[in-house]
Parts: structure tokens; C-alpha cells; sequence
């Protein structure tokens, strides 16, 4: 019985093919036709990003004044250590002398001190051998004592003095050295924010004095990738793109990293994928706009077949499955293939999808078959609602009456 019901759906179908091409052509309905070729997939995810160095430096002061010289501007090659700007040094030379000064007396304290100190010290033990002969009393020989013990102590206090105005000398050598506005990598200068005379203020945020690139020969492209395709994009896939500098070049590059961070913007969430390019002739530059291309999968030598095949089904035919028009490999749907003046459909398991060739994974569909992707009126209209004339290597038959 089953086999019974099996044949007779066969039937039924290849009845309505054949109506399709005979009963319908003689009311003025054209089908149009595309060939099945064998060729590449690609499948790709564009998205739109900058140009950036890899490392970028914001080189800022720790110190606040007037700025009295540069000796770097824009494009300047600088190394790490390098002298780029200064600070008027002369009121940190003044805390530095002060400090000097102090820590000075501090020392000079302490030799007074110690003197004292011993002289205190031989009281006491003059005092004691008195006392162990009755010549002072008792009182005498505490007195000094204790003199000597608060000597002992105001030396120990002289010390940590000294150690305070060593530290105060430090840094205020410290604050001075950071007059010196040196490069902390070897690099480019990308921008500079300030000129001789501008006074710079360090007080609750850091200004940006200078920005250095330290490789420019090596960049990346931070573009914003559409969360609809971010679960294509993994790291290590190859990624072309282009900039309005060079049109007609195609610049080549590798996924570095694929951030985690989502970028919301008027309710529109994006994901940032760096790409990591080599720049030996210096050609992009921080900042310039790059349209990029990241290929998520490919495959060469497949059978493929247009989209449009996929999206055509006659009047009361059920349409495909969504998701294999959506690019979802390993499902079954159906395409109508037309052989010797006959129209039959034919059951074919899909694979790589790149929104204008479907790869047929499975199923029987040559290169070089023709396969229906719409149906026109002779008036133009689209009774089956496909898309016309969308499907490249694309013919027409009308059959005869």
C-alpha cells in the first residue's frame, strides 16, 4: 500500500510538471531558466571599520607649566627615552634646592645631636661611679640618666627627620625630571597638542600632549560587525578590504581578535573585529575608513545553483524551507529542473550558501542543467512571485503552443 501511494505522488508530480510547460505556455506564461554550474562558494561577512596602528601611545605630563620648547612635530621618528618637549624646569629646580637645603640641616641636626649624646652618656657614668661612693645622691645619678636616655631618643628622631627630607629631596627630583617630556616607545609622532608658551595643567586629568604610533608598518581595521553575522567570524579567517585612497586595491589581512564587548548604538549592537594588516609601504594611515570583506567559509568545484532556484515554486506548490534560503546547509528542499521540454522537480539537499549560489550537496542536479527560477507573463506580471531576471547565466523558454 505504501509503495502504491508512493508511485501514484510520483505521478502526480510529474502531472503537474508537464501541465506546467504544455497547459500553461499556451496562456502567454514564460518560465525563465538558469544553468547549473560547478565552481566556487564563497561566503562572506562585510562590515564597515577604521584604520589604526596596533600600539598607540597618548604621551601626557605628570607636572603642570608653561612649555618653553618641542623638538619632535607631526611625522617625527622618535625613540624610546627620546627628548620630544619641556616643561619650564625652574620652579621644580627651586622645590629641589629647598628640599636639598632641608635635608641639609637635617644632617647637621644630627651631628649636634650626637655630640650631646656622648656628652650625656659620660655623665651618667661619671655620676654612677660617684654615686657607688656616696659622693652624689641618688637623685643626681637619675638625673643624668635620664638626660642621657632623652639624647638617645632625639638622635633616633634625627635619623627618621633625615630619612623624611631624603624622600622630600626625591621627589621633588622626581617632579623636576618630569619636565623632560621623553618618548616611552620607539615610534612615529601621529598628532601634537601643543606649541611653545601653552601652559599645560596636570591636575585632575593628564592632557595629551603628543600621540605616537610605535609601529605604522604594522596596523589593524577595528570594524563593526552586525551581530546577524558575528557567529560566522572566527579568528585566523582571511579578510580583504578596500579604502577611498586606493579604490582599486584590495588590501589583505587576517581576523586578529574577535571582542567579546557589544557596541550599542541607537539600539543597533555590533561587535568589534580587529584585523590585523601588514603596512611595509605606509599607505593607510590612522583614521581612513575601510570596507571590509571577511570570508567565513569557502569551497571550489561544488555544483551550485542560483538562489532564485530555490525561492521558485509553481502556483500551489509549497515554498522552500526558509532556512536553506537563509544560508542553513543540510536541508532538503526542492528546485524544478527542465529537461527535454519538461519541467520535474527534483529533491536536493543544500550545503555552502553565499546569498547568490546555493551549493547542491545532494541531490540529482548536474553542471549544465537548466533549473527554473520564475515565470513571467507576456504582460509582465510575476504570478508565482519570483524575482526576474535576478539569476545570473539566465534564459527564458516559451514553449509553443
Amino acid at each position: 500500500m505504501k509503495n502504491s501511494a508512493s508511485m501514484l505522488a510520483i505521478a502526480a508530480i510529474i502531472i503537474v510538471g508537464v501541465w506546467y510547460v504544455f497547459g500553461r505556455s499556451s496562456s502567454g506564461i514564460r518560465i525563465v531558466t538558469a544553468k547549473a554550474t560547478e565552481g566556487p562558494i564563497v561566503r562572506s561577512v562585510t562590515a564597515t571599520g577604521t584604520v589604526n596602528p596596533v600600539i598607540t601611545v597618548q604621551l601626557g605630563t605628570y607636572v603642570s607649566g608653561p612649555i618653553t620648547a618641542i623638538y619632535k612635530d607631526y611625522n617625527a621618528a622618535v625613540k624610546k627615552g627620546e627628548l620630544i618637549a619641556k616643561i619650564d624646569p625652574r620652579p621644580y629646580q627651586v622645590t629641589v634646592d629647598i628640599a636639598r637645603a632641608t635635608l641639609a640641616n637635617s644632617i647637621a641636626q644630627l651631628g649636634k645631636d650626637s655630640a650631646d649624646l656622648d656628652y650625656k652618656k659620660v655623665t651618667y657614668d661619671r655620676n654612677l661611679e660617684l654615686y657607688k661612693e656616696d659622693s652624689v645622691s641618688k637623685d643626681t645619678l637619675d638625673s643624668s640618666y635620664s638626660a642621657w636616655q632623652e639624647d638617645v631618643a632625639q638622635v633616633k628622631l634625627d635619623h627618621a627627620n633625615i630619612q623624611q627630607q631624603t624622600a622630600n629631596v626625591k621627589a621633588a627630583e622626581l617632579n623636576l625630571n618630569y619636565t623632560n617630556i621623553v618618548s616611552p616607545v620607539d615610534g612615529t609622532v601621529v598628532s601634537r597638542n601643543v606649541d611653545v608658551g601653552q601652559t599645560v595643567a596636570a591636575s585632575f586629568q593628564t592632557p595629551t600632549l603628543f600621540l605616537i604610533a610605535q609601529d605604522l608598518t604594522k596596523m589593524q581595521v577595528d570594524s563593526n560587525t552586525s551581530e546577524s553575522d558575528i557567529g560566522y567570524v572566527r579568528q585566523g579567517q582571511k579578510a580583504t578590504f578596500r579604502v577611498d585612497a586606493f579604490p582599486d586595491r584590495d588590501f589583505e589581512g587576517v581576523v586578529a581578535q574577535v571582542r567579546q564587548a557589544p557596541i550599542t548604538v541607537q539600539n543597533v549592537v555590533t561587535y568589534d573585529v580587529v584585523v590585523a594588516v601588514e603596512n611595509p609601504e605606509l599607505l593607510l594611515k590612522p583614521g581612513m575608513t575601510a570596507n571590509v570583506n571577511v570570508v567565513t567559509a569557502s569551497k571550489a568545484n561544488v555544483v551550485r545553483v542560483p538562489l532564485d532556484a530555490l525561492r521558485f515554486a509553481p502556483p500551489g506548490e509549497p515554498p522552500a524551507d526558509s532556512a536553506a534560503l537563509d544560508g542553513a546547509p543540510g536541508r532538503q528542499t526542492r528546485v524544478w529542473v527542465q529537461k527535454n521540454r519538461k519541467v520535474t522537480p527534483v529533491t536536493i539537499t543544500t550545503g555552502l550558501n553565499d546569498g547568490t549560489w546555493v551549493e547542491v550537496a545532494e541531490g540529482d542536479v548536474q553542471a549544465g542543467d537548466r533549473v527554473v527560477t520564475d515565470e513571467v507573463r507576456d504582460a509582465g506580471t510575476h504570478p508565482s512571485g519570483g524575482s526576474h531576471g535576478g539569476s545570473p547565466m539566465t534564459g527564458m523558454m516559451h514553449m509553443p503552443h
